[in-house]
């Protein structure tokens, strides 16, 4: 504060004499002519004009403040939320103190992930580890952006001994709290209009559709209550009124009395395809009977009382293709599915695929082109019903283009290998 008064009590008196000094009209200040009272005067003029330099130079760059190590009456702890973040330059510095701050929320929202393991394995179930983990994710990012729209850079710090960048984040605790219970509001009041309407309904799809959304609102709700928790210096959340673990329950129950899911396969390599159309559907959490339409002996127990809600019906076709290539033989496989309703007979998705594979045999071409029918089809196949049965998409209006060819086409001889296929037109077995 001294050196700032000072510097500005002798700012018009250099100004002054810096003039007299340029001044055309002062003769006896010319470097010609300078007589020793004027050199006196010049002497003492650029010696406040460097002082005043060096307070500003000092001005600038300020000593270290106390948050670089970790402390500061400014930015209290018990206000703020902080992130500190260094680097070679500033940009780089207050990406880093963001991710601090970020980081915390994303830590605390891992920890509380095991409420919600029910629905995460229902949403991935026959899925690997990592699918999860990115199902997580995603929960964890959509809460931690809508935290980080309260977090700003506070203060920036340059130290040029060494060359580093300082930068301070942080979050007023009191404006993010608010932040968090008007959206924890907004989702109780969309849970809570979701499950009575889930539980009012007569129609088993409005009832899994809103069911499920309000699984996954309370799922966001619980990734914003985690954030509530780490904003309050107290540490304490706001009670939800359901658990994520009773109504996938119920979600998991309903799917399993009331819509179940029949398959129908016909065509070259039907069984193999069949079941891993089944497999396909089981790993979307939808319940799936292995019996067959109008098969009454087929099975028994628990799934004999099961009849089909909607069923997935298709054909599947493979033939040697006429390809002009010396070293390897090709076979197209295409395959054409609808899904319907079994009470109406109402279509409500359709899913159609072809391609060609090769390999140096046709046996190997045909083995490897029922694999790639197989892990195609059945993600397709089993996404379009999941979408129709948890409402995320709308029934098909129009069927798409038949991906088969109306003509028969001809069977190559290797077909007949009853080590590979397997004997009977449709019921192959792979080895």
């Amino acid at each position: 504060m001294r050196g700032k008064g000072l510097q500005r009590n002798m700012a018009p008196a250099v100004q002054h004499l810096a003039l007299r000094i340029r001044s055309p009209h002062s003769s006896h200040l010319t470097p010609h002519c300078l007589t020793p009272h004027a050199s006196r005067l010049t002497a003492v003029a650029m010696a406040l004009f460097v002082f005043a330099t060096a307070t500003a130079c000092v001005r600038w760059s300020r000593s270290q403040p106390a948050w670089v190590d970790g402390t500061s009456q400014d930015y209290s702890s018990q206000h703020y939320l902080l992130g500190l973040g260094q680097a070679d330059a500033q940009p780089a510095a207050a990406e880093r103190a963001y991710a601090a701050v970020a980081k915390v929320f994303k830590a605390q929202v891992n920890v509380q992930s095991r409420d919600w393991e029910s629905f995460l394995l229902l949403e991935n179930r026959g899925k690997p580890s990592t699918e999860r983990r990115l199902t997580l994710d995603q929960v964890t990012r959509v809460s931690t952006d809508k935290v980080l729209e309260n977090v700003r850079i506070l203060d920036t710090w340059y130290n040029r001994r060494t060359g580093i960048h300082y930068a301070l984040a942080g979050m007023n605790r009191a404006q993010a709290e608010a932040a968090m219970l008007e959206r924890i509001g907004e989702l109780d009041a969309m849970i809570e209009t979701e499950i009575q309407e889930a539980r009012r309904t007569t129609d088993k799809l409005a009832r899994v559709k809103n069911l499920r959304r309000a699984i996954k609102n309370l799922v966001l709700r619980e990734a914003y209550n985690t954030d509530l928790r780490i904003i309050r210096t107290s540490g304490k959340g706001v009670e939800a009124a359901y658990r994520v673990a009773e109504l996938t329950a119920e979600l998991e129950q309903f799917l399993a009395s009331n819509l179940v899911t029949g398959v129908e396969v016909t065509g070259e390599q039907a069984e193999p395809i069949r079941r891993a159309v089944i497999e396909g559907l089981i790993r979307e959490g939808l319940p799936v009977t292995a019996r067959k339409l109008g098969d009454a002996g087929a099975s028994s127990g628990q799934d004999a009382a099961k009849s089909p809600e909607l069923l997935a019906r298709g054909t599947v076709r493979l033939w040697e293709a006429d390809v002009p290539d010396r070293q390897f033989r090709y076979v197209r496989w295409c395959s054409d599915f609808v899904i319907v309703e079994v009470a109406t007979q109402r279509v409500v998705g359709a899913v159609a695929r072809s391609g060609k594979e090769g390999h140096l045999t046709v046996d190997e071409a045909m083995a490897k082109a029922v694999r790639v029918m197989q892990q195609e089809l059945t993600s397709d196949l089993a996404r379009t019903v999941a979408g129709y049965v948890y409402g995320e998409t709308e029934p098909a209006v129009n069927v798409p283009a038949a991906a088969c060819p109306r003509a028969e086409a001809p069977r190559p001889q290797s077909w007949l290998n009853p080590l590979l296929w397997g004997e009977g037109r449709g019921e192959g077995r792979m080895s």
